[in-house]
């Protein structure tokens, strides 16, 4: 039954099967199935010119659509996925690793390695040794997560 369908559109099944897949990059855009639909329509070109020859079955056709998304995906990744632009704020969505090396008051004692600090208007979370509340503490690392502070007694 695949056979058959892939025989009678012939060619025009691979610029089919590429220009579905470039409108689907326009509906819902991620820069992955326009390399796929540029493999697509590749094939689709190669089958135009070879359509006939004896060795250019469906299962070739596949199997050269497929390493050919495989490369255009890599080279499409090379091409726009290397982006790393210089930045001025390298911390502005880091709030917790902007505010190592701040000074601040205990507003909770820390019990157990861990308490509370107000630092702007903010209340923090924090850990660190064993401090009453009014302790002067310096912010010396934040968690990844961006919601601990670690500290340290001045």
């Amino acid at each position: 039954m695949f056979d058959r369908i892939i025989s009678e559109l012939g060619p025009w099944n691979w610029m089919v099967l590429g220009f579905v897949l470039l409108v689907m990059e326009v509906i819902a855009p991620g820069i992955f199935m326009l390399w796929i639909g540029i493999a697509a329509l590749l094939i689709g070109v190669v089958s135009l010119l070879i359509w006939d020859a004896s060795f250019w079955t469906w299962e070739v056709q596949v199997l050269a659509f497929l390493a050919l998304s495989l490369v255009s995906a890599f080279a499409g990744k090379k091409l726009v996925g290397g982006r790393h632009d210089a930045t001025d704020q390298p911390l502005l969505n880091r709030r917790g690793a902007q505010m190592v090396g701040k000074m601040a008051t205990l507003a909770e004692p820390i019990k157990d390695g861990r308490g509370r600090i107000k630092l702007g208007d903010t209340l923090w979370r924090v850990s660190g040794p064993d401090l009453p509340a009014g302790t002067q503490v310096r912010v010396v690392s934040s968690a990844d997560t961006d919601l601990e502070l670690t500290v340290e007694a001045v």
